[in-house]
């Protein structure tokens, strides 16, 4: 099986205040997409592509001696249009999993772990369940607990924001599937973006098989919103 991963990190990330594309702020000595880099790195995949956005060339230039592809999304209009961007690179790969820029902590313990629960599933997704669930796309399963979609926080219901299992963002699916998934986006929603999950309902719709893995660790699927 040749495993391809697409790192989403082309946000601008407003909230950090500052002119340096947000993945190449450092923590613990080391930009954080460079923490993801490294994680990735040791998943053993055949094809690494990243997403830049912001900055432009200046993401790619900074990590340069980084073994991967890299594409720009120079309109950026979602997680699912970012992916789209990547999806070229990663041709003749039989499985793309899908990391972020910004969430540095992330173990390949854990990826591997999500990687192998889906081996046998056209989608894995990547859960947690947390005390404080508010700002993130809640899991929504039916009565039998298979999954039935993700709903962002800011599209979801009282009923549904109620709900402490989240999305991490983290997926792994087969590469055809995703590439179907991803040709079918729209931007029906509140921030008229394309959604990267809403390939869940998509799935759904086709009754293919989705499986689920919870993260042991929360600090792993936290995301760098600031500098503080």
């Amino acid at each position: 099986m040749k495993l391809g991963i697409a790192v989403l990190a082309a946000g601008q990330g407003t909230r950090m205040k500052s002119n340096l594309p947000k993945v190449l702020h450092h923590l613990a000595g080391r930009p954080l997409l460079r923490h993801v880099l490294d994680t990735a790195q040791e998943l053993g995949a055949a094809n690494i592509c990243v997403v830049q956005g912001h900055g432009d060339g200046q993401v790619s230039e900074a990590l340069a001696e980084i073994d991967c592809d890299w594409v720009t999304q120079l309109e950026r209009h979602g997680t699912g249009h970012a992916l789209i961007q990547a999806m070229p690179k990663l041709r003749g790969m039989d499985r793309v999993l899908v990391l972020y820029g910004d969430i540095p902590l992330i173990r390949a313990e854990t990826l591997r772990q999500l990687i192998a629960t889906a081996a046998n599933a056209s989608l894995g997704i990547l859960t947690a369940t947390l005390a404080d669930p508010s700002g993130y796309g809640r899991l929504v399963r039916v009565h039998d607990g298979r999954v039935r979609g993700i709903v962002e926080a800011k599209d979801a219901s009282e009923a549904e924001l109620a709900i402490k299992e989240i999305n991490t963002g983290f997926l792994v699916a087969d590469r055809s599937s995703l590439v179907n998934w991803l040709s079918r986006l729209n931007n029906h929603n509140a921030q008229s973006e394309y959604y990267l999950t809403d390939v869940v309902a998509l799935a759904v719709a086709e009754g293919q098989t989705i499986v689920t893995c919870k993260a042991d660790r929360e600090e792993e699927i936290l995301g760098i919103n600031d500098r503080l």
